[in-house]
């Protein structure tokens, strides 16, 4: 396994139709959700889950994403409803990470939803850990409530993201990423203030 400081540092997205197969194994994919799972949880609620689309199953969801599609746009050809229906089988898995976060008298939702954000960004690690290349995104349909019944989403439950996980193509180029001095400060007890933005 690569030392976690040199994993922590390399770790890069790869669009979701440059990983390819095999995809992870059985055993890797329940590290990949054992790992996942692993994030602070106030409270002990578990706020989150995952649900694992592979092999077929990409499709068979893909099928609910199309048929959303041309809900919202009937003039909508068919290229584009096909380009619709393969959203989950660009990569060889998909999981979807979703938020189970509501009401409690003690703890914020807020937190419960920033638990489920870990929980995705653990998922994105294992991944890279294991030699696989990941992407997490969102897109449309992880906000349309059709979908989101289909897929069998409770009415309070919402889409974190969709981590898209398979062989890399390549070793990526780094894109550049912000100066410490711009996105990090100092907090002095004289100044009072440690606003950046």
């Amino acid at each position: 396994m690569p030392d976690a400081l040199q994993l922590l540092t390399t770790r890069r997205s790869f669009k979701a139709a440059e990983l390819a197969g095999p995809a992870p194994t059985a055993a890797e994919i329940d590290t990949l959700l054992t790992i996942a799972a692993r994030v602070p949880d106030h409270g002990k609620l578990t706020p989150w889950r995952f649900i694992v689309f592979e092999g077929d199953a990409r499709v068979a969801a893909g099928d609910a994403i199309a048929a959303a599609f041309r809900a919202k746009y009937f003039d909508a050809k068919p290229e584009q409803v096909e380009f619709e229906r393969g959203r989950l089988a660009r990569a060889p898995l998909v999981v979807a990470v979703v938020s189970c976060a509501g009401p409690h008298v003690k703890i914020p939702e807020w937190e419960q939803v920033l638990s489920a954000g870990a929980a995705a960004m653990n998922l994105v690690h294992a991944a890279h850990a294991l030699g696989y290349g990941a992407c997490w995104i969102t897109e449309w349909y992880a906000y349309d409530r059709g979908v989101l019944d289909a897929l069998g989403l409770a009415a309070h439950e919402r889409i974190v993201g969709f981590v898209h996980i398979g062989r890399p193509p390549g070793v990526p180029e780094d894109r550049p990423r912000p100066p410490l001095s711009e996105i990090a400060t100092r907090y002095a007890a004289s100044a009072g203030d440690s606003r950046v933005c």
